[in-house]
């Protein structure tokens, strides 16, 4: 890790002096501001279960490396949103030990200011994208037919090499001289794959660290350009989307898809309200998966499930599930960033967990049948909730049309990661029509002239 985080720092402090020069010649990044980045952080595990416990005391640590383009004020979204700073961030992590290995991560991310003054900057930051782990189960020395989680000798958070990447901060810059600023950043990370292979337990850090930014072409500044309003209010969104996720581990990807239609409401030019309606199918509703999480199995002699009888009958509206939803958008130009919050009104699955009456032991056993608000007495994880959140990102295209990934977990476990396209119809407010034009907004380049 030590070598890998001194080389990364040299190749990174030798191109920048490189790029300075460059700068000075020709005019490197077309004469546009842009800052580079290097931030040593120093990271804690927030969970305490067995999978972390068998490894303390140990603790995450690494090198963020950034580089910024500050706005220019040339997009309307720039001007949106305060004229935040975008960039692409590389962190090298040691996971603080051996059986876990390290970590690279790779991501865009967003600093949304809240602070801006002569003497202090302070910015909220949003980052999404990969991190590539050198552990996982399948790389140390475990028996595949058995999962031995309170054992040292495995690695039980993370069950394959790529895995999803978030992160949420708040930075602060001060400035030491025209070009040069410390900076610093204290807040959480998130690693873990969605389901796709199994374990998945994850690793949740918070972090802090405090570095050097430097910043080229300051000077150089461009005239704002003044952007209008949005021409719409409302707009209507329909999407479908698939993916695949592993109920357990051992077992094989069963697919899963969705299907949205919502309307939204522009609260202002970057954020935006509405309702939708979600059509969840999840094929590990299964025999197959030998989970207790989906079991029509019986009763074992101990009065509990038996999860290798889960072998009854699944139909094809077990797999389905349908919720109505809180739809909230953020938008930063052609790209979206999605939270919903949703509550199932119709969830056949929430009758097939692991409770059951127990004045029906003797019986062989009845399954609960549950209310449609239910608690989840064994915990998430063990047991899903009756309302989901998803969260996701969607990029425009072509005029409405775009492609988004979300993640849909219940409570802070991930059920799975989806892929999909969609179509958005925005709807023209009367004082921006034309006389014989549709009342629909077309995403052209350049729209507001």
């Amino acid at each position: 890790m030590r070598r890998i985080s001194l080389f990364l720092l040299m190749a990174v402090l030798s191109a920048t002096l490189v790029m300075a020069q460059d700068n000075q010649q020709s005019g490197f990044m077309g004469g546009n501001q842009f800052a580079i980045k290097v931030e040593p952080f120093h990271g804690s595990y927030t969970s305490h279960s067995s999978h972390f416990e068998k490894f303390r005391p140990f603790s995450p640590k690494g090198i963020n490396f950034g580089l910024e383009l500050p706005s220019l004020q040339q997009r309307p979204w720039q001007q949106y949103l305060g004229n935040p700073t975008w960039g692409i961030g590389l962190s090298v992590i040691d996971l603080g030990h051996a059986r876990l290995g390290e970590a690279v991560s790779m991501y865009p991310y967003l600093l949304i200011p809240a602070v801006r003054s002569k003497y202090l900057d302070i910015n909220f930051k949003v980052a999404g994208g990969l991190g590539f782990v050198t552990e996982h189960w399948y790389t140390g020395n475990v028996d595949p037919d058995n999962y031995v989680y309170y054992s040292a000798d495995v690695n039980t958070i993370f069950g394959c090499y790529l895995n999803a990447y978030l992160s949420a901060a708040l930075n602060v810059s001060v400035p030491i001289t025209k070009n040069v600023a410390l900076n610093g950043e204290a807040g959480y990370f998130h690693m873990s794959n969605g389901r796709t292979c199994m374990p998945n337990i994850g690793a949740d850090v918070l972090f802090a660290g405090v570095g050097v930014i430097t910043t080229f072409n300051a000077q150089n500044a461009k005239e704002p350009i003044v952007f209008p309003d949005l021409p719409y209010k409302w707009a209507l969104n329909i999407s479908g989307a698939a993916g695949a996720h592993r109920a357990w581990m051992y077992y094989p990807l069963y697919l899963i898809s969705s299907f949205h239609t919502g309307a939204v409401y522009s609260v202002n030019n970057w954020y935006g309200v509405g309702l939708g309606m979600d059509v969840f199918y999840n094929g590990a509703v299964d025999s197959g998966t030998g989970r207790g999480l989906y079991c029509n199995g019986v009763l074992n002699g101990l009065g509990g499930v038996d999860c290798n009888t889960c072998d009854g009958e699944y139909s094809f509206k077990d797999k389905v599930r349908a919720g109505i939803a809180l739809n909230n958008e953020f938008r930063f130009g052609v790209v979206t960033a999605m939270v919903d919050w949703g509550v199932y009104f119709y969830n056949p699955s929430r009758h097939l967990y692991q409770e059951w009456h127990t004045e029906n032991y003797d019986k062989g056993g009845v399954q609960e049948k549950r209310p449609l608000f239910y608690e989840a007495i064994g915990g998430a994880g063990n047991e899903e909730a009756f309302h989901y959140i998803r969260f996701g990102m969607k990029y425009r295209v072509w005029d409405n049309l775009y492609l988004q990934t979300s993640a849909k977990v219940h409570m802070h476990i991930c059920e799975y990661l989806e892929f999909g396209v969609g179509y958005q119809i925005p709807f023209l407010k009367k004082s921006n029509r034309k006389n014989g034009e549709s009342a629909i907004f077309h995403h052209a380049k350049n729209w507001w002239k």
